[in-house]
């Protein structure tokens, strides 16, 4: 079982990123899925969530209305679209399944963990 996260890089104010995440060995519509994000020197926190009996969702007041979360079930892929973004959405952002779970903004109730792809918001 493997997750991989991609699709960071480094973007201006106001700009937009779409990551992805990507599983292998397991099929991602069986699993709630969650965006993390760890800025430097903060604790991990919860951004989304994806999961058949949950839907969409997106937690903290400081990202929604500007970030999206959507699962592809053909390509096995789960996406966050972030747009809008500010200096303070910079952090390196993880992606996580729970399999058979239904959402958490807890990432203990995360089994698997891809490697994370880093976000900077800077002009």
């Amino acid at each position: 079982v493997q997750l991989q996260a991609s699709g960071g890089g480094l973007v201006q104010p106001g700009g937009s990123l779409r990551l992805s995440c990507a599983a292998s060995g397991f099929r991602l519509e069986n699993s709630a899925i969650g965006w993390f994000r760890q800025a430097p020197g903060k604790e991990r926190e919860g951004v989304s969530c994806f999961s058949r009996s949950d839907g969409a969702i997106i937690y903290g007041d400081s990202v929604k209305g500007r970030f999206t979360v959507s699962r592809d079930s053909a390509e096995n892929m789960v996406y966050l679209q972030m747009t809008s973004l500010k200096p303070e959405d910079t952090a390196v952002y993880y992606c996580a399944a729970a399999p058979w779970l239904a959402c958490s903004e807890y990432d203990g109730m995360y089994e698997y963990w891809g490697q994370g792809t880093r976000v900077t918001v800077s002009s």
